[in-house]
């Protein structure tokens, strides 16, 4: 029985089962109309209807879940429709839901598909409360003549980026479907912003429509990889001289699962996601939890050297999670030592998504983006080396106020996964690692995925981007300044309780230009974890102690 479902939905795929049903009432009250007369007409009416209209949903290229959920999926536009009523009086509030509210979707929605997205009646948000931030406006507004902001990554490099202060964070062909990678990239090819690859490694669906490229090589070295999982120089060079690889990227941990390897089961190991990652067909694919190209701060930073050398001098640089705060310093130090410094560090929060992850991982591993962003940045300052290194950031960005809020932090770009993952159409149906995603997102499914039509995510995509970076080219106009690189904590204003509001500047840990240079060790994370770093090792070289 279970083989005969499984050939049916082969050619009938099983979630058309509303219609088939449709289809098959149709038929049989059609019949009972001709042999018994006008009593079934009403019926069998209805049923031809809801047929059409199955096949109407089926062909439509606008709305995933009608692909994949003819008929039936309906319910969910019709729940959508009385959802005002029903959840003001019973359900959440819109700004309740987790990980990302109705509010933040309905956002990246309307940008995405050109709709207005003003909203009436004023805020929803409890501004008395703590935690509530705004941006202090200026009473000489300026006037920015364009939305297109950019910032330089490897201006000492032979082939320097200019890249948008927004771009696709990594996700990977194979937690992607190969039409979500088409529609990003097309979407980032024609709206001059990167993509990046995630660690499975450049498709030939990345390659397809041209786009800019960040190609992420992580522990499996996916791409450039030896039979025994260790690091090709030949296939890295290769890979990374193709003229669509802008950025190379070393992943040293992601936010939702910092510290944890990851094995794609052997049944999802497709030859198109074994072709790009240069894995035996059927294979386990495992990520391990470490590197094993280098086990040392300083040895991090020669391989560094080693990329740009068999790239042709393009930009490099690493992606981490910020864990123990004596890893990075040592990572700092080494810089100080050897003189070897990246071209860009992405800061990932703990507040990052991810396909599939333990519970505990998700919820309790790593440092949130917010702390991660100052202590890298604050670090880079005290060694006068801010001006050297571009740092990128990633955790639940969506709109505008999210970038000028890290970028007053100190970031000069932002990076953002789920958020193009909504405008592809997700409805956060948390179905991700079941293979199931109801709107061909995440699902490597050839029949579910098809639901995804490239031609008009991709413009959805686009107009996002688009869309996100001339709401904060307003925002700017209304702070007075001209770029994101003018933002500053003084901006930022954040209530720490109902009766106390302060600047974020007045919140944050500050360390003068060349501090740590001087011996000067601002605040007791510095403190504490300096001097127990070491350029040679990422383990302390001395006791632990308690912040005080």
């Amino acid at each position: 029985m279970l083989q005969w479902l499984r050939r049916l939905d082969h050619f009938f795929p099983l979630r058309y089962s509303t219609w088939l049903l449709c289809a098959v009432l149709f038929l049989i009250f059609a019949i009972i109309w001709v042999l018994k007369g006008s009593a079934a007409m009403l019926p069998t009416l209805l049923f031809a209807c809801l047929t059409v209209q199955g096949l109407r949903d089926a062909t439509q290229t606008k709305r995933s879940v009608l692909r994949n959920y003819p008929v039936i999926g309906h319910l969910r536009f019709l729940l959508e429709f009385i959802r005002p009523e029903i959840r003001q009086y019973f359900l959440e509030a819109d700004n309740e839901a987790t990980p990302f509210s109705r509010t933040q979707r309905s956002l990246v929605y309307q940008r995405a598909k050109g709709d207005p997205d003003k909203r009436p009646f004023g805020t929803q948000l409890d501004v008395g409360v703590g935690g509530y931030e705004w941006i202090n406006h200026s009473l000489a507004p300026t006037q920015i003549p364009s939305h297109d902001f950019r910032v330089t990554i490897g201006a000492e490099r032979t082939q320097p980026y200019s890249a948008s202060v927004f771009n696709i964070s990594a996700m990977s062909f194979g937690a992607l479907s190969a039409n979500a990678i088409m529609a990003l990239n097309a979407g980032a090819k024609r709206g001059g912003f990167a993509h990046d690859t995630g660690e499975g490694s450049i498709s030939v669906h990345h390659r397809k429509n041209g786009g800019d490229l960040i190609w992420e090589v992580a522990s499996g070295y996916f791409g450039c990889r030896n039979d025994d999982g260790t690091f090709n120089a030949e296939k890295f060079a290769a890979n990374a001289r193709d003229p669509q690889v802008k950025l190379i990227e070393i992943k040293l941990s992601q936010g939702a699962k910092p510290g944890h390897g990851g094995v794609l089961p052997g049944a999802k190991v497709t030859p198109e996601i074994a072709e790009a990652r240069g894995v035996p067909v059927g294979q386990d694919c495992i990520s391990p939890a470490s590197h094993s190209a280098f086990s040392t701060p300083v040895e991090l930073l020669q391989f560094i050297v080693r990329l740009r050398e068999l790239s042709g001098d393009k930009p490099v640089g690493f992606k981490l999670c910020i864990g123990h705060p004596w890893e990075w310093f040592a990572i700092a130090k080494a810089m100080l030592e050897t003189g070897i410094t990246p071209d860009f560090i992405v800061v990932d929060g703990a507040e990052g998504g991810t396909g599939a992850a333990p519970l505990e991982f998700t919820d309790h591993v790593g440092a949130p983006l917010q702390e991660g962003l100052l202590l890298v940045h604050n670090t880079l300052v005290g060694l006068n080396l801010r001006e050297k290194i571009r740092i990128g950031c990633a955790g639940k960005i969506i709109s505008a106020f999210d970038m000028a809020r890290v970028m007053a932090l100190g970031a000069d770009y932002c990076n953002a996964a789920r958020g193009f993952m909504f405008a592809l159409g997700c409805i956060q149906a948390q179905s991700c690692h079941t293979g199931r995603c109801p709107t061909g997102v995440t699902t490597q499914d050839p029949h579910r995925q098809q639901a995804l039509v490239v031609g008009d995510k991709s413009e959805r995509v686009y107009r996002f981007h688009e869309q996100t970076l001339e709401a904060l080219r307003e925002l700017l106009q209304a702070a007075g300044v001209n770029h994101p690189s003018e933002l500053q904590a003084v901006h930022i204003v954040h209530r720490t309780s109902r009766h106390e509001v302060k600047l974020l500047a007045n919140l944050l840990p500050f360390v003068k230009p060349g501090a740590l240079l001087g011996g000067e060790l601002p605040g007791n994370v510095f403190k504490i974890y300096w001097p127990i770093a070491s350029a040679h090792s990422f383990a302390p070289s001395g006791p632990l102690m308690t912040l005080a």
